[in-house]
């Protein structure tokens, strides 16, 4: 019912019509070509305005030339620039590795030297040590010339003992020494042979040089060292030291 209403009002048969004089086809045609081609002229027209408002009208290849060459000097000094960095690297590399093995040299050095001042420090100890073998005159038999005991570091006490004989192209001694400590356990006095049961055996002509190392017991403080020179079970010389 819709669609007839519709069809009515839309054709010849509709309860209203309205008559109008048609313009022929050619003006028609004219006038759409006439507004189109005003529009394409503002169209135009508002394009160039834009490309003036942007600077790219006016000397724009020049500028991109110019921005090209600019371009390529900064990709040339960049790689330049790579270039040096890559050697500022390898100067550092080579500054690292010279650092490490003069490091390395430094430490050898240092462990050399701590070597030889440990040398020195015994070879003071030795010569110490012999600056007494000079026979005191008018003694005869055998002397202990010399007795030292220090403490070590670990712990441990290292004894020297330097027995003489004064008379010149003396007989050969032999005999034994007895060692013996003396300091405080837990406050309490202490004693003890370092030497065994049967001493220390010891033969000798002119002189003769014994030392050794004696392990501290837990708990004890050692200060003293007694050193007894037997021959034959009879006591040929004795001497005491401090610690």
């Amino acid at each position: 019912m819709r669609l007839r209403l519709l069809r009515r009002r839309l054709t010849i048969s509709a309860p209203r019509m309205m008559v109008r004089s048609a313009f022929p086809w050619p003006i028609r045609w004219a006038l759409a070509a006439t507004v189109i081609g005003f529009c394409l002229a503002i169209g135009l027209w508002a394009f160039e305005f834009g490309r003036e408002i942007a600077g790219i009208e006016g000397g724009t290849q020049a500028e991109l030339v110019r921005l090209r060459e600019q371009a390529a000097m900064r990709d040339a000094e960049l790689a330049q620039t790579r270039v040096q960095r890559d050697e500022a690297q390898s100067v550092a590399n080579t500054a690292n590795t010279l650092i490490t093995a003069e490091k390395a040299s430094s430490e050898k050095i240092l462990m050399q030297l701590k070597a030889l001042e440990d040398e020195n420090r015994r070879l003071k100890d030795d010569l110490g040590f012999f600056e007494k073998l000079t026979p005191s005159l008018g003694t005869e038999g055998v002397t202990i010339r010399a007795l030292q005991a220090d403490t070590q570091p670990d712990g441990k006490i290292r004894w020297q003992v330097l027995l003489i004989q004064a008379k010149k192209n003396p007989a050969e001694f032999t005999g034994h020494l007895e060692l013996a400590f003396v300091g405080v356990m837990n406050g309490k006095p202490w004693t003890a042979v370092g030497s065994g049961a049967e001493g220390i055996p010891v033969k000798l002509g002119q002189y003769g040089r014994l030392e050794g190392f004696y392990d501290v017991p837990a708990q004890v403080l050692v200060k003293g060292i007694t050193v007894k020179l037997f021959q034959g079970g009879v006591l040929r010389a004795t001497q005491s030291a401090k610690i």
